[in-house]
């Protein structure tokens, strides 16, 4: 456990959690922005040699679930521009690399799935990019926009089409807002469009099969299981705090006609240890399975997809019952949590990310999948 870095991150819980409380729907707190990026968390993800603080996974997952518990928005934020600036670290070429990370770790959002077409610009090195995104989680703050595409080879050429990512700075965007929504709203993830943009082909990687130029060997897992990890924790980091809010509002609140606190309800005791059970359970196999993807690439150069497909899992199973705790949460406290607060936050956030593709049935057919595998072999 980087215990320093951990800490840096709990020291930040009490501003990120009062500026929370004051945006009231507005984009994440600049202050809070530049909290995280002096202490270096943007690049929680970012390989060493480029400045950037290459922890190991699970403590990427606790430095994430960390800034969660004080706000989901602001951790959602912290995955977007942290994960996608290592990504483009990992993968990208000097050429490119030694310009964007001379001054730092850049701040950088944008959607890396494939909405886009990238044909070959007439010089040969770069891509003409256009496509209209969506989920710019942190885009209003950041520097840079990435964006996902479909290649278009010269016709002829025989070329396959391929799945790139590419990095372009944030005037070349154009910001088209649209994130009226239920939770996660601080994130502003925003819609975007770029329209014919250049950008050199050294500021993409494939998106499936990307090449690692620096870094670990973890990079070798690839954006799928990586982008796992802090999905991950950004549950994790809510349903703690929506527990925690419990316990808090139990002490003292009273139900109509009762004569004793909430706490001293025997039905409220046995809920809350089930609750707490069933989220340490979830956990506790998040854990368990970031590490045993982590130990495999380290000992043998290579991912393996079923602990990849695991650890997909594991995050749809933490983020959906999840979900249902917090919701079970929400609703022991009463009226209590109608109110704006920490809990009526974490309900918000939960039941907004549990709609992301990280916590679809996709992860989890590919890992029933495996299993079936396994009962045939």
């Amino acid at each position: 456990m980087s215990t320093e870095h951990l800490r840096a991150a709990r020291e930040l819980r009490p501003l990120i959690d009062r500026n929370a409380a004051r945006v009231d729907g507005a984009p994440m707190a600049r202050e809070s922005v530049d909290a995280l990026a002096k202490a270096g968390l943007f690049g929680i993800m970012t390989p060493r040699e480029l400045g950037g603080l290459e922890l190991p996974l699970l403590d990427v997952l606790d430095v994430i679930a960390e800034v969660a518990w004080a706000d989901g928005s602001s951790a959602w934020c912290l995955m977007a521009g942290a994960s996608t600036a290592g990504y483009f670290g990992a993968y990208c070429p000097d050429d490119f690399v030694k310009n964007v990370f001379a001054s730092g770790i850049p701040l950088v959002a944008g959607q890396l799935f494939p909405n886009g077409t990238a044909a070959d610009d007439s010089d040969g090195d770069g891509y003409r990019i256009t496509g209209t995104y969506q989920f710019g989680s942190g885009i209003n703050h950041s520097d840079w926009a990435a964006v996902g595409a479909v290649t278009m080879p010269p016709g002829g050429s025989g070329e396959p089409a391929e799945m790139i990512s590419a990095m372009m700075p944030i005037d070349r965007a154009e910001i088209r807002g649209n994130w009226e929504v239920l939770g996660l709203q601080a994130t502003a993830s925003y819609d975007y469009a770029v329209a014919d943009v250049r950008v050199a082909k050294s500021a993409t990687f494939k998106l499936l099969t990307p090449t690692r130029y620096r870094g670990s060997v973890v990079y070798e897992l690839g954006v799928l299981p990586l982008t796992a990890i802090p999905h991950a924790a950004f549950a994790i980091g809510v349903v703690r705090r929506a527990l925690d809010e419990l316990v808090s509002i139990a002490r003292t609140k009273h139900r109509m006609g009762a004569s004793t606190s909430l706490a001293e309800s025997d039905y409220f005791l046995n809920e809350l240890g089930t609750l707490e059970g069933r989220f340490r359970a979830a956990e506790a196999w998040v854990r368990e399975s970031i590490a045993a993807m982590e130990h495999h690439v380290l000992e043998t150069g290579a991912g393996d997809p079923r602990l990849a497909n695991a650890v997909r899992q594991a995050t749809v199973h933490i983020t959906q019952d999840g979900a249902e705790i917090v919701r079970s949460a929400y609703r022991l406290a009463g009226t209590s949590a109608l109110r704006k607060g920490p809990l009526e936050r974490c309900f918000r956030d939960i039941h907004a990310g549990s709609q992301h593709f990280f916590a679809s049935p996709a992860p989890t057919m590919d890992f029933a999948r495996d299993l079936m595998a396994e009962r045939d072999g």
